[in-house]
């Protein structure tokens, strides 16, 4: 069997461990059953090619047997190829694409493992593996998603503009996730959490059927400046696009800088790309709105 899943970009500005969109760059995964007891062969290429282990720590492969759990059935042979475009450790989502697209996969290649395995209960498992929802939400169902945990995990998907895309700026070196994090306080004035909390939901309705809001709704108080030693190149360009009126922000933990644009096509989106750093790669992308497959 073989899915798909895309990329994702989490917070958007403001929308910190809530928000989260897909976007149309995709990994896929290609799984097969074995007969060989005990066998497991497992092969990369693009992205983490000849860096991520190949055995029983690899990602795919942990969430992979996570699934078989829940359903009851490990397979005594497994062979698995990951054809990577997401980037890693650049804040697009790599990660929750390897957890949600190996539990996909896994329940794809047992008869009648929906069944067993519910979508609830797949997203429920993706999120604890993660340990928070915002990019596990998007990858999983497409589009734009709001996610929390109470009382478990949640997410609501929404709808987005089809006049918004986006392009994406990914710098040459990573950030890990534990380190970006790492670098926020404890507290937060009470006057930024208001702030971030307008902006938040000015960016739902922006995303939804205004996207002329997007520049103001993305305006962040809760965490891009904190991480700004951690990443001062993505921040520099982030505060050189706003200022020119471009909805720029760090894409999830970054170093990943994300700016919307109106069209993949679109001249906007050509003269966006045209400000592209030296060394790092540019990606016009659109929306993605199906979220993980099964091909």
């Amino acid at each position: 069997m073989t899915v798909t899943v895309p990329a994702t970009s989490a917070n958007l500005g403001p929308g910190y461990d809530s928000l989260g969109l897909a976007l149309d760059l995709r990994d896929e995964l290609t799984g097969e059953v074995l007969t060989a007891a005990g066998t497991l062969e497992v092969s990369v290429e693009g992205a983490g090619e000849g860096r991520v282990p190949l055995d029983e720590s690899h990602l795919v492969v942990r969430s992979m047997r996570a699934a078989f759990e829940i359903i009851g059935k490990q397979p005594p042979g497994l062979r698995l190829h990951c054809r990577n475009r997401i980037p890693h450790a650049r804040g697009l989502g790599s990660s929750s694409a390897a957890i949600i697209g190996g539990l996909v996969l896994a329940r794809a290649l047992v008869a009648g493992g929906e069944l067993i395995l519910d979508d609830d209960t797949l997203f429920q498992k993706a999120a604890e593996i993660e340990g928070h929802p915002d990019n596990v939400a998007p990858a999983f169902h497409g589009g734009f998603t709001i996610a929390g945990e109470d009382d478990g995990y949640f997410s609501v998907r929404t709808s987005v503009d089809p006049r918004i895309s986006v392009v994406v700026f990914v710098p040459a070196t990573g950030v890990r996730t534990k380190t970006a994090r790492g670098l926020l306080p404890e507290t937060v004035p009470h006057a930024d959490a208001a702030a971030d909390a307008a902006r938040t939901a000015l960016l739902v309705a922006a995303l939804n059927d205004a996207p002329e809001h997007l520049h103001r709704a993305t305006r962040d108080f809760l965490h891009q400046e904190y991480r700004r030693p951690a990443m001062p190149e993505s921040l520099a360009l982030v505060d050189e696009l706003r200022a020119d009126g471009v909805a720029a922000i760090v894409s999830g933990a970054g170093p990943t800088v994300l700016a919307f644009s109106n069209g993949v096509e679109s001249a906007e989106t050509t003269k966006l790309t045209a400000r592209c750093p030296a060394g790092w790669t540019c990606h016009p992308l659109s929306i993605d709105i199906d979220g993980v497959r099964v091909l």
